[in-house]
């Protein structure tokens, strides 16, 4: 019934930036929130950042100044733009969407930063 499909993912440069991209599709109504987690090998999964319904924005503290989640209402995409990454960003990134009760998530996206 809904779909999210992620692009952006790849190998960045320690300090270098990455934009991740999800669209969503499908029977959308009555959207909680959009936004990302991640989770890293050995790790459990953490919230990124998500952007509610109201445009209420919710980070990491950690995260927060180096990462900004947007959302374009028309188009049903939510997007995050990764600057000064670090090596301890790598994980596999995940969109998710809360839609009244039900909650649906991407296949995932695997962000490497590395030299």
């Amino acid at each position: 019934q809904v779909q999210l499909v992620e692009s952006g993912g790849g190998l960045v440069q320690p300090g270098g930036s990455l934009r991740l991209s999800c669209a969503a599709s499908g029977s959308i109504s009555s959207i909680n929130a959009m936004g990302w987690y991640r989770q890293a090998p050995g790790k459990q999964r953490e919230l990124v950042a998500r952007i509610s319904g109201r445009a209420t924005t919710i980070y990491a503290a950690s995260l927060k100044g180096r990462f900004t989640v947007s959302r374009d209402n028309a188009k049903n995409t939510v997007s995050l733009q990764m600057n000064s990454l670090k090596p301890e960003d790598t994980a596999v990134y995940y969109c998710f969407l809360s839609v009244g009760i039900s909650s649906y998530w991407g296949q995932g996206t695997q962000v490497t930063v590395s030299s």
